[in-house]
């Protein structure tokens, strides 16, 4: 059983065991490009960049060719461990439109990289249905319910969209303009057991909301 699986299953006993929310014990940078397509978003290319102590304990023993070097194909194995376990949680991704979830596919087009001392794993999920650029209330969030894992909005570039996408979407990171949004944004969020931080939501907007 591969490191990254081993945490998820902690991610799930942690609370059960400890009577209590769990304080985080992984830290994971994330950068999401929202995905364009002909008025549409179909989907969320993510890059999550683990921190160096997670790092050192994912990728020991996988430098099979002793080169002080992790390609993608010594690290092939651990992305589909990651990919796999990542399904059963739905990717820690939750999107929403108009306070209603929005089912994913699986997960696509992944692989682990290993750069300036850290690992990153880059993966697509797709949406089970496009949303039009003009729908209202689109958001999504990705979060570990349980907070074993801490994820963090890139300090640069945290959520971009995907090339082609009209020059009046913006995305924004964190609390919405309004407040009342941001309750009601909650809220939904609640009923998908979500427990979210205002900072980390993101909304998707073409109308200048």
């Amino acid at each position: 059983m591969r490191p990254f699986l081993i945490a998820l299953i902690v991610t799930v006993i942690a609370p059960m065991v400890n009577g209590a929310m769990a304080h985080p014990h992984m830290w994971v940078t994330i950068e999401t490009t929202v995905i364009y397509d002909r008025g549409t978003f179909t989907g969320l290319r993510q890059k999550w960049t683990f921190d160096e102590f997670y790092t050192a304990f994912a990728i020991e023993g996988l430098d099979k060719n002793h080169d002080g070097v992790y390609d993608r194909e010594e690290l092939a194995e651990l992305a589909k461990v990651n990919i796999e376990g990542l399904k059963e949680f739905h990717y820690f991704t939750y999107p929403l439109l108009a306070g209603k979830e929005i089912k994913l596919k699986d997960a696509q087009d992944y692989w682990l990289e290993h750069k300036d001392g850290v690992l990153s794993l880059l993966f697509t999920v797709l949406f089970d249905q496009p949303i039009l650029t003009d729908a209202e209330d689109f958001a999504f969030v990705v979060e570990d319910p349980t907070y074993y894992i801490a994820f963090v909005p890139a300090k640069v570039d945290a959520v971009k969209l995907g090339e082609g996408a009209p020059s009046s979407c913006k995305a924004r990171v964190g609390r919405r303009s309004d407040d009342a949004e941001a309750e009601q944004l909650a809220k939904a969020f609640a009923q998908l057991a979500i427990r979210v931080a205002a900072q980390s939501v993101v909304s998707v907007d073409c109308k200048g909301h």
